[in-house]
């Protein structure tokens, strides 16, 4: 049997204080693999996040720090690419926690299936009650739309892959990550990557830990800036979109809708006002319906995570929704749409 190949790990850091050292240290654990450097690809940060980075690379000099003074992701992971000395590069976000076989699976995966991107499952967990609850959304087809790579499956080529395990050359063969996108930034290169007929394919092997936002803010902000990225997405390249992310703007245009009939209603009374009453009713009453399911099967998770999801379901729904909207319509200026993950 071979040795297993020397890879580089690339991170995007920006304003990740709280979760950076946990990222780092599943990555230096890594088990049967060789893990020749870790690229810590500094942005902006405005918390304590470049200090501990810099005490990372203290305490292992295998860590190298690197500086994206305009930040965004596709950028920070494209001087990674182009700094990193070995062929496969792994990236991982500071978010995420690696099981201790992550590279050892994947690069095996990557060399035997011919792939020029692997990745495994995005594996949300939460460590209170509402963060427990925006996990469980983003682990559930109620919430994210069933992606392979939140709610699992089985291995074999996918559209996209999580984080990614990569081969140099064919990301930078087809142009590297497009630096004018700051989400959905993957999953575009990867489309790119399949119609030069390389393969991304998935390995239902590895779960990463993903720590999501905590806070209502938080999960707002995160959720409208993805909308209005995948929204710029879907107007540059319409023929390339999945039908589940059209769902949430035509959820937000269907309780608009509603809202205006309602509106009508009131103001005509009568039998029209009947006929528009029950028509409004329609949108709203089908996705509470929808909502209160999604509860009831989160209770396993217990009645203070369920009764979250009541709320945080329609916070990513329509802040992703309203987002898109606006993403489709309008383009995006960089500068304005750009929030860490």
């Amino acid at each position: 049997m071979n040795p297993p190949p020397p890879v580089s790990f690339a991170m995007p850091v920006l304003n990740e204080e709280a979760y950076l050292r946990e990222a780092v240290e599943s990555i230096l654990g890594q088990q049967d693999a060789v893990v020749d450097e870790v690229l810590l690809v500094l942005g902006r940060s405005t918390d304590r996040s470049d200090e501990i980075a810099r005490e990372l690379a203290d305490e292992d000099s295998r860590i190298r720090l690197l500086r994206n003074e305009r930040d965004g992701i596709s950028r920070s992971i494209n001087i990674a690419l182009a700094e990193a000395r070995n062929e496969i590069v792994i990236r991982v976000d500071a978010h995420a926690v690696l099981p201790v076989d992550y590279a050892a699976i994947t690069v095996a995966a990557l060399l035997e299936h011919g792939a020029a991107n692997v990745g495994g499952r995005m594996h949300a967990e939460g460590l209170d009650p509402f963060q427990s609850a925006v996990a469980w959304a983003y682990n559930s087809p109620f919430g994210l739309g069933g992606a392979i790579y939140h709610v699992g499956g089985e291995a074999g080529p996918a559209e996209s892959a999580y984080l990614g395990v990569f081969l140099r050359d064919a990301v930078v063969g087809v142009g590297g990550f497009d630096e004018s996108l700051q989400r959905g930034e993957d999953w575009e290169m990867n489309q790119r990557l399949l119609a030069a007929g390389h393969t991304v394919w998935f390995e239902p092997r590895v779960d990463v830990v993903y720590r999501p936002r905590h806070t209502v803010r938080a999960v707002l902000r995160q959720f409208h800036a993805s909308g209005r990225w995948r929204g710029e997405i879907i107007r540059r390249h319409p023929t390339l979109g999945s039908i589940r992310y059209f769902i949430p703007m035509t959820l937000v245009m269907a309780l608009a809708a509603s809202a205006v009939l309602l509106l009508l209603a009131a103001i005509l009374g009568g039998g029209i006002g009947a006929v528009l009453l029950a028509l409004g009713l329609v949108s709203p009453v089908v996705y509470g319906l929808f909502v209160g399911v999604a509860a009831a099967k989160a209770r396993d998770k217990g009645s203070a995570v369920a009764v979250r999801v009541c709320g945080v379901l329609p916070l990513m729904h329509l802040s992703w929704g309203w987002g898109s909207l606006m993403g489709l319509l309008f383009p995006v200026r960089r500068d304005n749409a750009f929030v860490g993950r």
